[in-house]
């Protein structure tokens, strides 16, 4: 992989497609419109809809800029083609046992930009990920937590 590649699963590649279509498509003419209509409103030196028009049409220039660039680097992963014999790698799907507290949790490792713990996605940068990177199905992940060492077992890999 690239150095500049970013490495993202197909639902998350999806994903950044979606919210650059609706920046470019939704927000970024409705913003526009909003500045013209402050604009009409006439001293624009304490016009707050204006001032506020103008941040937001920043951000979302900004943001359509970074989604670009990330569109143009992304490394799409796909899960289901992996074939890592039994090891956890990019995409996996994880099921592992908390060994202190006895509790299972499936997490599947994405990019940053898809992380969602709640949603049991969990990003390749996190510490979680990077023990689990390499593991297969009855290996001991040790994760440095802020209250110690926890040991995840590896119960089983999936490539779903």
């Amino acid at each position: 992989m690239a150095l500049n590649q970013i490495p993202v699963t197909v639902k998350g590649a999806i994903l950044l497609k979606d919210e650059l279509q609706t920046l470019r498509s939704v927000d970024r003419p409705n913003i526009i419109e909003a500045i013209a209509e402050a604009r009409a409103q006439g001293d624009l030196s304490e016009n707050a809809e204006y001032e506020a028009a103008k941040e937001k049409q920043s951000f979302i220039e900004g943001r359509i800029a970074e989604l670009e660039a990330k569109l143009s680097n992304l490394q799409i992963i796909d899960p289901t083609t992996l074939n890592a014999e039994g090891r956890v790698v990019f995409g996996a799907t994880v099921n592992m046992e908390d060994l202190d507290s006895g509790d299972n949790k499936t997490y599947q490792i994405v990019g940053e930009d898809e992380a969602d713990i709640k949603g049991g996605k969990i990003s390749i940068a996190s510490p979680i990920a990077r023990a689990l990177i390499g593991k297969s199905a009855g290996d001991v992940a040790e994760v440095s937590a802020p209250g110690g060492i926890k040991e995840y077992e590896v119960l089983d890999v999936m490539y779903i």
